[in-house]
């Protein structure tokens, strides 16, 4: 049997949590408590401990243009001065992946529709039946 991992479950599975413990340790080097750091990026606090202790988020130390990139969301974050955080995150995550299609500005929003969609066709198709 051959167990193959596709390249979205390796950035679901490692890269995603990996940019989330790096912003983590970031907001909490800048200053910020575990619990505004969890505020910040609207997760629970106890997940920001396990980021910062190593329990959780796998272990990918960012270089060069990502790590400056998630040094640079964390500041914002703390300065309010971020207006898409999803974006920011793409914008991370094609950094880390090394590849050169840049998410436009409008990456989770088409997303974000388009679940908004496929929910009112599958309530259209309920409330015919």
């Amino acid at each position: 049997m051959v167990i193959m991992e596709t390249p979205c479950q390796k950035i679901v599975w490692d890269l995603v949590p990996a940019i989330r413990a790096s912003l983590a340790i970031e907001l909490v080097k800048k200053g910020q408590s575990q619990a505004a750091s969890a505020k910040l990026l609207g997760i629970a606090p106890s997940a920001v401990s396990q980021y910062i202790s190593g329990k959780r988020g796998y272990r990918i130390e960012f270089q060069g243009e990502t790590k400056e990139l998630i040094e640079k969301l964390a500041q914002d974050l703390i300065d309010n001065k971020v207006s898409d955080f999803i974006v920011r995150i793409c914008e991370i995550c094609v950094s880390a992946r090394g590849i050169e299609n840049k998410c436009s500005s409008e990456c989770g929003k088409k997303e974000q529709v388009n679940y908004k969609t496929e929910d009112k066709a599958d309530d259209n198709k309920e409330s015919e039946a």
